[in-house]
C-alpha cells in the first residue's frame, strides 16, 4: 500500500515502521493508531497513560469477545495480557466485551489498580522510542530518560519526548506531521490496520475471518434465519431445542451459534439453531459440550432437512435463507444434497463442525454445560 506523498517529510521512513522484520509484538500498530485518534481530536501533546489506554480499548474487543492472541507464537503478548487481566480478572466480566469505547475510556481513567499500573509501565518500556526506528541515525538501546534525550537530538521525527515522568511522559507531534495525519487519517488508519491483520493471521492461523475480528460488527441480520426456524418449527410443533429440552413452538426462539459467533465470525445456517433467548444468553461465546449436545444438535438438523421434502413452505423457506446463509459450495453439496439417509447426514455434519470446534477449543474457547 503506498501512502500520501509529501516532499518535505520522510515518507519513506514511515512506510517501514511495519515492516514484517521490524515487528515482533503488537504494539506499534496500537500505538500508532492511537496517535491518529489524538490527532484528530486537535491535540499535539499527549502522555503515555493517553495512549496506553486507547491501545487497550483498541485490544479489547479482539481479546475480550474473541480470544485473539496478539503476540509471538506460543508467548503471551503483554497488551494481550492486561486485557485479560482486567476482563477476567479484574472486572470479572462485568465489564461487557462490547463496552462502548468512550465507557471503556472512562474505566481505564479512573482505574488506580496497583497490578494495572505495572502493566501499563511495561507497555511503555519499548514501543514509544522504537517506533520511529527507522527515522534514526542509529539504533538507540535502553528505554528510559537517557534515551529520550538521544532521541530528541535527532532530525525531522514524527515526534518527540518532554521531559521523562513515566506514565506522565508527553509526546509533541510535530506540525508538518500533524497536518500530514489529519488529512491522510482514514488512509493511515487503514493502512495499520491492514498490516495489523497480517501480523494477527500470522499469531493466529488457525482462526477464520480475521479482517472481521479487528473491529465490532456494526449488526449482525439473522431475520432470515429465524423465519426459516419459526417455519421448520410450525411444521414440526414437537421440536425441542438442544440444551433445555424445552418445546420450541411454545417459546419465542433465539438463534444460536453451536461454535460461538466470536470465533467463525460467520452466520452460516449448519452452525445455527433456535433455542430459547435465556439459554442463548447464558451459552454466551462458549462451545456447547460436544458429547452432550452435538446429537441433538443432529436431530434437529436432519428434521429440518427432511421437512424440505415434505412442505413446500419450509422448501420455499429454506431457499430464502440458504442465498444468504449457506456461502460455501461444498458444505452445500455435503449437508443439502438430496436423499442423505440420517447416517449420512450425521457423519456429514461432524465433518463440516468438528474440525472448527476443535479449533475454536484449542484457542482457548471454554466448554458449557447448561445447568
Amino acid at each position: 500500500m503506498i501512502l500520501p506523498y509529501e516532499d518535505n517529510l520522510r515518507i519513506e521512513y514511515l512506510s517501514r515502521v511495519f515492516d514484517r522484520n521490524r515487528v515482533s509484538n503488537c504494539y506499534k500498530y496500537f500505538w500508532f493508531m492511537a496517535i491518529l485518534k489524538k490527532v484528530q481530536e486537535g491535540q499535539n501533546a499527549f502522555s503515555f497513560d493517553e495512549l496506553i489506554h486507547e491501545m487497550i480499548v483498541d485490544a479489547w474487543y479482539m481479546v475480550a469477545e474473541y480470544n485473539l492472541r496478539l503476540g509471538p507464537n506460543n508467548t503471551t503478548d503483554n497488551l494481550e495480557e492486561v486485557v485479560k487481566y482486567l476482563y477476567h480478572d479484574l472486572y470479572k466480566e462485568k465489564v461487557a466485551s462490547s463496552v462502548p469505547r468512550d465507557r471503556l475510556l472512562e474505566i481505564l481513567e479512573n482505574e488506580k489498580d496497583v497490578k494495572f499500573t505495572e502493566y501499563k509501565k511495561k507497555l511503555t518500556n519499548n514501543v514509544p522510542y522504537c517506533m520511529q526506528t527507522p527515522f534514526y541515525d542509529s539504533m538507540l538501546k535502553n528505554p528510559g530518560k537517557d534515551k529520550i534525550d538521544l532521541i530528541n537530538r535527532q532530525e525531522r521525527l514524527m515526534y518527540y519526548f518532554d521531559s521523562y515522568q513515566q506514565l506522565k511522559t508527553t509526546i509533541v507531534v510535530e506540525n508538518e506531521w500533524m497536518g500530514y495525519f489529519i488529512r491522510n487519517r482514514e488512509i493511515l488508519m487503514n493502512w495499520a490496520r491492514y498490516n495489523l491483520v497480517g501480523y494477527l493471521q500470522d499469531r493466529n492461523p488457525a482462526v477464520p475471518g480475521i479482517v472481521d475480528k479487528i473491529l465490532p460488527p456494526n449488526s449482525r441480520k439473522l431475520s432470515r434465519v429465524t423465519r426459516y426456524w419459526e417455519t421448520v418449527i410450525v411444521a414440526a410443533p414437537d421440536l425441542k431445542d438442544i440444551y433445555g429440552d424445552n418445546t420450541l413452538s411454545e417459546i419465542r426462539v433465539s438463534i444460536d451459534h453451536f461454535v460461538p459467533w466470536q470465533y467463525v465470525a460467520h452466520d452460516e445456517l449448519w452452525n445455527l439453531h433456535p433455542t430459547t433467548k435465556s439459554i442463548n444468553s447464558s451459552k454466551g461465546n462458549h462451545l456447547p459440550k460436544f458429547d452432550r449436545y452435538f446429537d441433538g444438535l443432529v436431530n434437529l438438523e436432519y428434521k429440518a432437512y427432511q421437512l424440505r421434502y415434505s412442505d413446500n413452505r419450509v422448501r420455499k423457506a429454506f431457499e430464502d435463507c440458504a442465498a444468504y446463509h449457506v456461502n460455501n459450495a461444498e458444505v452445500r453439496k455435503l449437508l443439502y444434497a438430496d436423499d442423505l439417509t440420517k447416517d449420512d447426514f450425521t457423519l456429514r455434519l461432524g465433518n463440516v463442525i468438528s474440525p472448527v470446534y476443535e479449533a475454536a477449543k484449542n484457542c482457548g474457547f471454554r466448554e458449557w454445560e447448561y445447568a
